[in-house]
């Protein structure tokens, strides 16, 4: 129930964060931000080794600028440029959880040094792909994000035989349904029941960083190649490696199947009001984007501005045909290509901006 007890917290965070309207308010002596990467997790250390999401950052842009910020799992990097980045967790971590993430934003958010008013923020990492979306090694940009986390389930031996599965949302009698506003719907002791699971991203920036870095090369091998032929009667998922447009779906928990990839896809459009097409599942991007969500609502940075790019290391179903436990956790073949694809196309949309800077810093592209 985390997401939900957001709404009843926020009310209390924004008074108790009052006391720095007058820093937000004004800028002077405070750093401005223009261009920042959140990444979900990375492999041990930030450079020298196996790399995660961050470490091609770090090593390819020069973040060598590390600052610690109260409160954030790990520095904040950036280099001469202006360009920023950070990350949520880490391999070593002793505990698996994407809580980090929003502990992240908030800390960077709260943190007095730096205007983020007019940054722009990229979400950046890895995640499984609907092989009826696209094909592993691919870049895709969201137009929105999607919570797939808080919702009732029951075993699927003991749910009525017309349910295709047993997932639904809270607030209604079965699955694809979206909530009946009311009261006392569901069990929810008498009080008005509205909520959203679904982060609409601004459709035109994420248009406009689609067309920004749709002629980047991404890498493809024989392998990658071999992989794809066997996903047959999926079109899009034989294609070779590109960048492409489509939904992200966030949830901790890491589901794989054809069953759940139609819970998935259903999911998302009734989220969406039918608007959108699930492409991507990952562990964090519904806590990076609900957050910074959150705190633009307080004033802190313009949400109009967060970009999401997720980079396909696997498919989230084996091939026709295969069992479900043979693909399941299984992104060592497209890993590195996603990680190579992430960078690639998430740094050209950073380098316009960069390079542009009097032209971004006051007009939000895309119209």
């Amino acid at each position: 129930m985390k997401r939900i007890l957001w709404h009843g917290l926020l009310p209390a965070l924004a008074a108790l964060l009052g006391f720095l309207a007058p820093l937000r308010g004004a800028a002077a002596g405070r750093t401005p931000v223009k261009v920042i990467v959140l990444a979900g997790f990375e492999v041990g250390d930030d450079t020298g080794d196996a790399p995660g999401e961050f470490q091609l950052w770090y090593e390819r842009e020069g973040l060598t600028d590390r600052i610690a910020v109260p409160g954030a799992p790990h520095p904040l990097c950036r280099n001469a440029q202006g360009l920023y980045a950070d990350v949520g967790g880490n391999t070593r971590d002793p505990q698996l959880t994407p809580v980090t993430t929003s502990e992240l934003v908030m800390a960077l958010c709260l943190d007095p040094r730096f205007d983020l008013s007019h940054a722009y923020w990229i979400v950046d990492g890895i995640a499984g792909i609907d092989p009826a979306a696209g094909s592993i090694g691919s870049a895709v940009w969201a137009e929105d994000v999607v919570d797939g986390d808080a919702m009732r389930e029951i075993d699927e031996g003991e749910m009525p035989a017309a349910w295709p599965y047993g997932l639904f949302a809270i607030g209604t009698d079965g699955p694809r349904l979206l909530p009946r506003t009311g009261a006392n719907v569901g069990g929810w002791g008498g009080a008005k029941l509205q909520y959203t699971m679904a982060y609409p991203l601004n459709h035109r920036l994420a248009r406009w960083a689609y067309e920004t870095s749709a002629g980047v090369a991404l890498p493809d091998s024989p392998q990658l190649k071999a992989w794809r032929e066997k996903y047959t009667g999926y079109p899009l998922a034989q294609l070779p490696p590109h960048v492409l447009m489509g939904d992200a779906l966030g949830s901790v928990r890491y589901w794989h199947g054809p069953r759940r990839t139609q819970w998935a896809r259903d999911w998302v459009r009734a989220w969406t009001q039918g608007s959108g097409t699930f492409a991507t599942t990952s562990m964090e991007a519904q806590d990076f984007t609900g957050t910074l969500t959150r705190m633009a609502a307080l004033g802190f940075l313009d949400v109009n501005r967060v970009m999401v790019l997720r980079t396909a290391s696997n498919y989230c179903m084996p091939p026709p045909g295969q069992d479900v436990m043979s693909t399941l956790g299984d992104e060592s073949l497209g890993t590195q290509a996603s990680l190579e694809a992430a960078y690639r196309a998430g740094s050209a949309v950073a380098h316009e901006l960069l390079a542009n800077w009097p032209k971004y810093e006051k007009t939000t592209p895309g119209g």
